[in-house]
């Protein structure tokens, strides 16, 4: 055998090695990623499930309410059906923008800000609001982390070969940025 010969083997073996270690590295990270994405969709969904009580509450003091109720629905109905990270942002904020009006009419009633329910939901909101805003900062932690490897040289050879897909940040309109405000005391 000739110099080139054992000079083009072991070149291709580490090549062909680096490639197979890239590759699954990638994979780790976009399943991170999807792993992320799934923890935010559980407390969105936990969200989402706390919302049709929270309205029955509110329409039982303020009936007549009925704008500010189906804006809520409709705006639910949208979250829970949308896909796709880009999609479920707008979707979500749109709903944030909803429960600011339901506990802007919800102030209105002194009653109805003293009822045990609605204190209770008001609290289980909260933390609920605490959770996503948790949740989505790890999966935009992990985001970061895939698409700084996906886009670094020489990496980016092989998931622009694999065809790993671009990952979005899951972030807040800016017209609903911060937590909804619930008001405890």
């Amino acid at each position: 055998m000739d110099l080139t010969v054992w000079i083009a083997v072991p070149v291709v073996v580490v090549v062909m090695a680096w490639a197979g270690w890239t590759f699954n590295v990638l994979v780790r990270k976009r399943n991170r990623v999807d792993e992320g994405w799934s923890q935010v969709d559980v407390e969105l969904a936990r969200r989402a499930d706390l919302i049709p009580s929270l309205v029955a509450t509110v329409r039982g003091y303020a009936a007549h309410e009925e704008a500010v109720f189906t804006r809520v629905a409709e705006a639910r109905a949208g979250a829970v059906a949308s896909a796709g990270t880009d999609r479920r942002a707008v979707a979500e904020s749109g709903l944030t923008g909803a429960l600011r009006s339901l506990f802007a009419v919800a102030e209105a009633y002194p009653d109805l800000l003293a009822a045990e329910t609605f204190r209770g939901l008001q609290e289980q909101l909260a933390t609920t609001e605490d959770r996503i805003a948790y949740a989505r900062a790890y999966y935009n932690a992990l985001v970061t982390d895939y698409e700084s490897a996906r886009r670094t040289i020489p990496t980016a050879l092989i998931a622009s070969l694999f065809r790993f897909p671009q990952r979005a940040f899951f972030e807040a309109d800016i017209a609903s940025r911060g937590a909804i405000a619930v008001d405890l005391g």
